[in-house]
This record gives structure tokens, C-alpha cells and sequence, in this order.
């Protein structure tokens, strides 16, 4: 049962919990506006990590962004809950429900506390035996939202934009008229997309303007600069830049990765390539999901392997050139 039904008249101060990743955090912008469509005067406060709250700023439904500095440690924890004690929350919702999150929401007192279940039972049952009790299909934002319903709150997807950019940050943008952009990084090897797959593709449709998007570590791009049609900002930006450069494009073609994200929640017509893990699928209709149905899918909880099919990666390497140029060239019919 609701534990309220007249949530007009009752004054909430709430405060959100969620660190990160980068995927998960970019989820989770989701959770401040649909906690304003029912509660229009709440005021939400955020708490993550200091290296990510740029993900959070411009957000309109979030009145301030409180940080933990990873640097800092437990001094931290205890300096950045003995001022969230001061705040007298009514709400605190733990989005990310691990140690430093716990310590959180135990020790800044709040009227009412609700924590994100991990529903460990079930993640061991699907990446250990393929067993799959999960509400399909997998939805990282419906799981960061649906807790809510506790506070009364019925399960609904804000509308995209839920990443929010600056007049500054949108220059960042090249001056290309609709480009594509191609992500073929990911945290772990096993969630990449073949280079040479990413090579020939580009190739494949030399008409067109690609724009890479990568880490600065991630030296693997560099064969894409040998065609004359790619615009190469590996390493060049950092993440709200990427999103400005997303947000301008025509298409982005992603691997299961944080910018996989940023093209959700901007609402970008966007390709994903999903491999090895089983929780980072979008959330929204402008995504096209690609993916092959394996016996060893999922094998591991983020992708980090090992991989146990006999031929290596073929989760990803079954997905082909073709099949992801024939969708990039129906989605680009469907936009002009």
C-alpha cells in the first residue's frame, strides 16, 4: 500500500543516493524527475561521487549536489554525512544500496528510507545457471525507479531529455552536419565490439561522417583515423563534452558503455551492441538493441569474462557489419 495518497499536500525534502558508474549514474537522472511529476514543490538533493557530478549539473529537478571524494576515504564519508545530518531530510532513496551508501542513509535521519534492492539471489541464479527470474526486458531505468512505488509513486519513464547540458558545453559539438558517432570503447575487452568489425563498417558507408568517442587509454582507435571519412576524439573530451557531441549527432552506434547512456537519456536514435552482461541494457525506445541469444549469456556481472564459449566473443562477434549497417541505414531513412 501507498504510504501516502495526497502527495500534493505533504512537503518532501529528499535526498538521492547513487555513486556511480557512469552507466548507472546517467540512469538514475531519471529518478529526480519522476519524483517531480508527483511532488512538483519536493526538494531533491543528490548525493555521488565527485569525479561524475558533472553528470548531474544543469539538472532542473535537483536543487543541490552533494560529493564524496573517493580521495578522501572513510574521513570523507564522515565529514559528508555529519553535514547531510544538518538537512533533516524527510526522504532518503539509497539508489545504489552498497557500504558507503548504507553508512549514508543510517546515520542521516529521514522520516522515511527506501533502498534499492540488488536482488543478489537473482543475479546468481542468471549469470551462474542462465535462470532468468528478472522482469524482461532489462531495464537499468525501471529498476532505479520502480523502488519508489513504495512511496506511492506508479512506475513511469520520464520523457528524454534527462541529461541536461549547458549553452557552454554544446559547443563542443564539431561542425559536421550529420555525422554519426561510434563508441567502440567499453570498461572491459569482452564488451567491445571487434575493432576491425568498427573498420570495416566505416568503410562500408564511406559517404558518411563517423565521430569517434573514446578514453584516453584507449590507443585500439587509432586504426580508424586511415579513413578519410572519421573525425577521431579519442581521449579528447571529457564526459559532458562527449554528451554535447553526442547530442548533435544523426545516429551514435555504441558498445554496452556510460555514453550508451548519455545517448539514451538525450533521446538519440542510437544502435546498441550488447554482449556478455546482463544489466546494462536501455531503457528507451530510441534505442535499437542488438544482441544474439547465447546458452553463456550473461557470463560474468559487468562483462569482465572470462568468456566461456568455445568460440571467443561470439556474443559480439556474430553481430555483423551488415546487419548494423542495414540498421544504421533504417534509422537514418526514418530521420530525414
Amino acid at each position: 500500500m501507498p504510504v501516502f495518497v495526497n502527495t500534493m499536500s505533504i512537503e518532501m525534502k529528499i535526498l538521492i543516493i547513487r555513486f556511480s558508474s557512469i552507466g548507472d549514474l546517467t540512469q538514475a537522472l531519471s529518478i529526480p524527475s519522476f519524483i517531480k511529476s508527483y511532488v512538483p514543490q519536493a526538494e531533491i538533493h543528490f548525493v555521488t561521487r565527485k569525479d561524475l557530478s558533472s553528470i548531474v549539473e544543469n539538472h532542473p529537478s535537483v536543487h543541490k549536489i552533494w560529493t564524496l571524494d573517493r580521495k578522501e576515504g572513510f574521513s570523507g564519508l564522515i565529514k559528508l554525512i555529519s553535514i547531510l545530518r544538518k538537512e533533516n531530510f524527510t526522504h532518503v532513496y539509497d539508489a545504489h544500496n552498497n557500504l558507503r551508501s548504507f553508512f549514508i542513509r543510517t546515520f542521516v535521519s529521514s522520516k522515511k528510507t527506501l533502498v534499492r534492492p540488488m536482488m543478489r539471489l537473482k543475479r546468481f541464479l542468471l549469470i551462474k545457471f542462465q535462470i532468468n527470474l528478472f522482469e524482461k526486458p532489462f531495464s537499468g531505468q525501471r529498476d532505479l525507479i520502480k523502488p519508489l512505488e513504495k512511496w506511492g509513486m506508479k512506475f513511469n519513464l520520464p520523457p528524454a531529455p534527462q541529461l541536461f547540458l549547458s549553452r557552454d558545453i554544446k559547443k563542443a559539438a564539431p561542425d559536421i552536419k550529420n555525422y554519426i558517432v561510434l563508441v567502440p570503447s567499453a570498461a572491459y575487452e569482452l564488451k567491445r565490439w571487434p575493432i576491425e568489425y568498427w573498420d570495416e563498417l566505416i568503410k562500408k558507408n564511406d559517404e558518411k561522417k563517423f565521430v569517434i568517442l573514446a578514453g584516453p587509454t584507449d590507443n585500439f582507435t587509432a586504426i580508424l583515423n586511415n579513413n578519410d571519412n572519421v573525425v577521431n576524439y579519442s581521449g579528447k573530451t571529457d564526459l559532458l563534452e562527449s554528451a554535447a557531441i553526442i547530442e548533435n549527432a544523426a545516429v551514435v552506434i555504441t558498445n554496452d558503455t556510460g555514453l550508451l547512456h548519455f545517448s539514451e537519456q538525450l533521446g538519440k536514435p542510437t544502435i546498441a551492441l550488447m554482449g556478455p552482461a546482463p544489466f546494462g541494457f536501455p531503457s528507451r525506445p530510441s534505442t535499437l538493441i542488438l544482441e544474439k541469444n547465447l546458452k553463456c549469456r550473461p557470463c560474468s556481472k559487468h562483462g569482465q569474462g572470462p568468456c566461456v564459449n568455445p568460440s571467443y566473443q561470439e556474443c559480439l562477434r556474430s553481430i555483423s557489419v551488415d546487419e548494423v549497417s542495414v540498421q544504421l541505414k533504417n534509422i537514418l531513412a526514418t530521420i530525414r
